[in-house]
């Protein structure tokens, strides 16, 4: 792991971090710490990870976007080889058993809840702090150190929130994760046909689950999810054409209009936009 860039605060340690993995294979990874990872380049294939105290050997579990890995706890992590950057917050301890009085217990809804956590509250404060690990500004500590207390803040909600979920009636946390996973593949949407059968359920079953899970309808989300992979593609490069037509839209017009009307500029004048705050951040 090579360490780009780094911020600490009383409550959190803040790095951009990349990772060049040789060799396919396993690791052990046990940290004292809550250790908050966002990938902001794709992980390797086929990334996985075990809770080796608590899970059989064998089972190996996708790592989402986002994941993290509890303290004092054995985290086995396997995939594919390659390069990948990522954005952690390593936060404190003591962050969560000042609010809870305890330490959270990790159930074994949690621990699979935890390997591919979905708030996008969360990675949109990660990817502001690795902008300030990056390019300190203003009152830079401070700043950060507010947003550190405010995702250990989201991350107790997310966790306690989990049983209440459970009540509610909403997924399990595999069944959330396979949807994730299939959402992210850079093809045509999935039906709700589709992710209900990949879920074992009923049509009716998935989008009452969902909806109580994520507080959206699962059609908003597949939506934004889409306008967020043009997004990721647009970034790294792609033409409008091949962009379209590799997401399933029917024409390159059909792809425009449907990223205006979701984020009021057109692909090309997104990527101008793109390029123009990358060129005037400073170095």
């Amino acid at each position: 792991m090579t360490v780009d860039a780094e911020i600490s605060v009383p409550s959190a340690t803040i790095q951009v971090a990349r990772f060049d993995i040789e060799h396919p294979g396993e690791s052990f990874v046990c940290r004292d710490i809550y250790w908050l990872d966002l990938a902001v380049t794709p992980r390797p294939a086929d990334a996985r990870a075990c809770f080796r105290d608590h899970w059989a050997p064998h089972r190996f579990e996708p790592l989402g976007r986002m994941f993290m890995a509890p303290p004092d706890e054995v985290m086995r992590v396997r995939g594919g080889g390659g390069s990948q950057v990522s954005i952690l917050c390593l936060l404190q301890k003591d962050m969560f058993q000042r609010w809870l009085g305890q330490d959270l217990e990790w159930t074994e809804r949690r621990l699979e809840a935890t390997l591919s956590v979905p708030s996008e509250e969360v990675q949109q404060l990660l990817l502001k702090l690795g902008h300030e690990a990056r390019h300190p500004g203003f009152a830079s500590h401070a700043y950060s150190e507010a947003m550190a207390v405010q995702i250990a803040i989201e991350l107790n909600r997310y966790y306690l929130a989990l049983d209440k979920d459970l009540n509610a009636g909403g997924l399990a946390g595999w069944r959330l994760k396979m949807i994730e996973e299939r959402l992210r593949e850079v093809r045509s949407p999935p039906t709700l046909t589709e992710l209900a059968e990949l879920c074992g359920l009923s049509i009716r079953q998935l989008t009452r689950g969902f909806r109580a899970s994520r507080e959206c309808s699962i059609g908003d989300y597949i939506a934004r999810t889409r306008i967020d992979n043009a997004k990721r593609l647009l970034g790294q490069g792609e033409s409008v054409k091949s962009i379209a037509f590799s997401m399933g839209f029917g024409s390159p017009s059909g792809f425009c209009y449907a990223f205006r009307r979701a984020t009021g500029s057109t692909p090309r004048q997104f990527r101008t936009q793109l390029t123009a705050t990358s060129s005037t951040r400073p170095h």
